[in-house]
């Protein structure tokens, strides 16, 4: 059976700046390809260029854009026209039927009403395949549109082949940085019809010249049918690599063969799991969250003429040997995107480590966010977290040493610019913490270096550097010194040790980053029993709890000055302060199974597995950041969670499925199946693993990544049953 049938890229497009429903693209491209397509309907629009209620076409763009909030780089837009010439994105847009765009992973499709054309695209990882019916033939040309930055372009009309370059780019690339492009067209060029352009303009330059957005469009004659094909290639290093990418990617092959290649991978990928599910939604909502998770990080590596690895670095503007991975943020895909991936893709995720091991000896930082190269901006060093649960886990393919080198760098050593490593690192080491007087998410930044430094450690014990294990173990347990037991949140402390009298924990911003106490006081994963007994115990952290989920999801701006989107879709649904819509709320409704209350977790994660994200309704709870809330959900429709990545275990929760099962790389099978299972009984009675009693609340990574059988016995009720401290996952004050 088809899985492509279920994913929908649409889900999540119906977004704004003020509200998030996703914040999602529609892309067509193959799984972590370095080129992506997509539709656009609105290029005033920034990064929110799509959108499913607009009814107007103005092509379809080579786009990198990891997220709205980051910025496009290396884009374009291409668009087939016939008749009289007109060129700017408004002028040049066309009608279309949104019954008669398709858009699959695999596949676009299109039909033009102001102009009778249909047209097609396939992708390869770094190229595509295109097919445009002109069913009238006079005046027929494809215009090839920059948005910005410095562009070239040269016809070989004898050879049907145009060659260019734009450096379109975001902040986060080298000065000598461009995407270079080879075209092909198996007809005719109408030189008189050809030529290059700026906004509306036609330039006569000669094909020569660079300039500042510079477009270009190619006559065709086609033959009688009408059908063009035209390959397109992309690359960060040459126009002669765009080529070698072109012939190894495309070659000579039709357009439909492309697509049955595109086609196999996408049913490879998503085969990995099946489920049983009674409803269709269910299925689409799957299968679309498994595509979003397989997007990103992007691969910035390609092969040269003997087939070996090479990339262009983001960092420094070199060319060097091996992989290289990009457009990620660590602050959100540590949680969920990178643990996920040790289940589902350990090979690829050992490829993508090497490829920030590289970042780190090109740039001499390791990575924060990455588009294409450093951006640096969101708080903490995360990137700690994704090698540690990647060591622990046993997964092989990086240079561990040097991974280890970087990430103890920036955990000790002051950056030369401010977009490097950790900032306010000596006021960090002299009090244990960021002063809120002196730094912007004072909070949220300490609780994040505290969190790195006991990944760091994980690394550290496990390397044999035990002088560096008790440093780092003994400022991780420095998330105390925020914690005001009178308010019982964490908070802001100033230089002199006070507390910064202007707290309330409905206020955001200040000194937590997209949110507030309610949301940002929990961000200590890797010791939720030690942050119990600061509160009073586990009993009062549960209640503790009970109070966020059931608060009523009210707000202040705070130092914000206005309602961000993050505001907004907290309060648009009934789940408390529970922010789910953002990473730092991910977490939370699994806390309660590490204080040995699973009911709690179990009642929560389903009524928002089940409420919030629906294929059907197009929508997704929030920002869904390089596929971490899709693995959230996909997660939580397994039954469990990665709640301390760096710790290799998953906590339970709830399955959403009669049965699962994940094909695991090595052959074997996770399989997860939950009797009685359905939206009634979403309480867990008891567990089987392998045909004997789990009296865990957790797995560990070794009990799944060499294939489980799992039988989860559903129930109606919440369960009475208590746990020891020897039942429930990590936690230091465990040992």
């Amino acid at each position: 059976m088809s899985l492509l049938q279920y994913v929908n890229p649409l889900q999540g497009t119906d977004s704004t700046y003020d509200f998030s429903n996703g914040n999602t693209l529609p892309l067509v491209m193959k799984p972590f390809g370095m080129a992506s397509w997509s539709p656009q309907t609105n290029e005033k629009g920034k990064g929110w260029f799509f959108h499913p209620n607009h009814r107007v076409f103005q092509g379809i763009r080579l786009t990198h854009q990891p997220s709205p909030w980051i910025d496009d780089y290396g884009h374009l837009v291409i668009m087939p026209q016939s008749g009289p010439l007109c060129l700017s994105a408004s002028k040049r847009s066309s009608s279309f039927k949104p019954e008669e765009m398709s858009v699959k992973p695999d596949h676009f499709k299109i039909s033009l009403q102001r102009y009778p054309i249909t047209l097609e695209l396939t992708p390869t990882d770094r190229c595509a395949s295109m097919r445009i019916n002109y069913r009238e033939l006079e005046l027929s040309r494809l215009i090839i549109a920059p948005i910005e930055g410095e562009c070239n372009w040269k016809l070989d009309s004898d050879a049907r082949r145009l060659t260019g370059y734009t450096r379109a780019k975001a902040a986060g690339a080298p000065d000598n940085f461009a995407t270079y492009f080879v075209f092909e067209f198996d007809c005719e060029i109408d030189l008189a019809n050809s030529s290059t352009f700026s906004g509306n303009e036609q330039v006569d330059n000669g094909w020569s010249k660079p300039q500042e957005a510079l477009g270009a469009f190619i006559g065709f004659l086609p033959s009688e049918s009408g059908i063009v094909n035209v390959r397109v290639a992309t690359s960060f290093i040459s126009v002669e690599q765009a080529a070698i990418n072109l012939r190894s990617e495309v070659g000579i092959r039709s357009f439909e063969e492309v697509r049955a290649e595109a086609s196999e991978t996408w049913e490879k990928t998503l085969n990995r799991i099946d489920i049983e599910a009674e409803l269709e939604d269910d299925r689409r909502t799957f299968y679309t969250c498994l595509y979003r998770v397989s997007l990103f990080p992007r691969m910035w590596y390609e092969y040269d003429e003997e087939g070996s690895q090479i990339h262009y670095s983001p960092y420094d503007g070199k060319i060097y040997p091996g992989p290289m991975y990009s457009d990620n943020g660590f602050w959100d895909t540590y949680r969920t995107t990178v643990p996920l991936f040790s289940l589902l893709y350990p090979t690829r995720l050992g490829e993508i480590l090497q490829s920030w091991v590289n970042a780190y000896k090109e740039g001499g930082w390791m990575p924060k966010w990455v588009s294409p190269g450093e951006r640096s901006v969101m708080p903490g060093t995360l990137i700690d977290a994704v090698f540690a649960d990647a060591y622990v886990k046993g997964i092989q393919g990086f240079n561990i040493e040097t991974a280890y080198e970087g990430l103890l760098k920036h955990a000790t050593v002051n950056a030369d610019k401010p977009a490097l490593g950790r900032r306010g690192l000596d006021d960090y080491n002299r009090l244990g913490y960021l002063p809120c007087d002196t730094y912007h998410e004072s909070v949220s930044n300490t609780l994040d270096y505290v969190y790195g430094d006991f990944c760091i450690a994980q690394l550290a014990k496990g390397m044999g550097k035990e002088a560096d294990y008790e440093f780092l173990i003994t400022r991780a347990k420095g998330y105390a010194k925020l914690f005001d037991p009178s308010v019982r949140f964490m908070r802001g402390k100033k230089e002199d040790g006070t507390w910064n009298e202007l707290f309330d924990p409905l206020t955001w911003g200040g000194e937590f980053c997209e949110g507030g106490a309610w949301q940002s006081s929990w961000a200590v994963p890797h010791d939720l029993l030690g942050l119990a007994n600061l509160m009073g115990g586990r009993d009062a952290f549960v209640q503790r709890l009970h109070e966020l989920m059931n608060e009523p999801p009210v707000f202040k701006v705070g130092s914000y000055g206005f309602e961000i989107h993050e505001m907004s879709e907290m309060a648009a649904i009934d789940f408390g302060q529970f922010a789910i819509c953002n990473q730092p709320s991910f977490h939370i409704p699994y806390i309660f199974t590490a204080l040995g209350q699973p009911s709690s977790t179990q009642y929560w994660v389903r009524k928002a597995a089940e409420e919030l994200f629906s294929a059907e309704t197009d929508g997704l709870p929030g920002d869904e950041d390089n596929g971490s809330m899709c693995a959230w959900y996909l997660f939580s429709a397994m039954g469990f969670y990665p709640l301390s990545p760096g710790a290799p275990q998953y906590v339970m929760g709830s399955p959403l499925f009669q049965r699962l099962t994940l094909h695991l790389e090595d052959g074997n099978d996770l399989i997860i199946e939950a009797s009685d299972n359905g939206t009634a009984n979403k309480y867990v009675e008891s567990v089987q693993m392998n045909e004997e009693s789990h009296n865990q609340l957790f797995f560990t990574h070794e009990q799944l990544q060499s294939g489980a059988h799992i039988r989860f016995q559903m129930r109606g009720t919440p369960s009475e049953k208590t746990y020891e401290a020897e039942a429930l996952p990590f936690s230091m004050s465990k040992i």
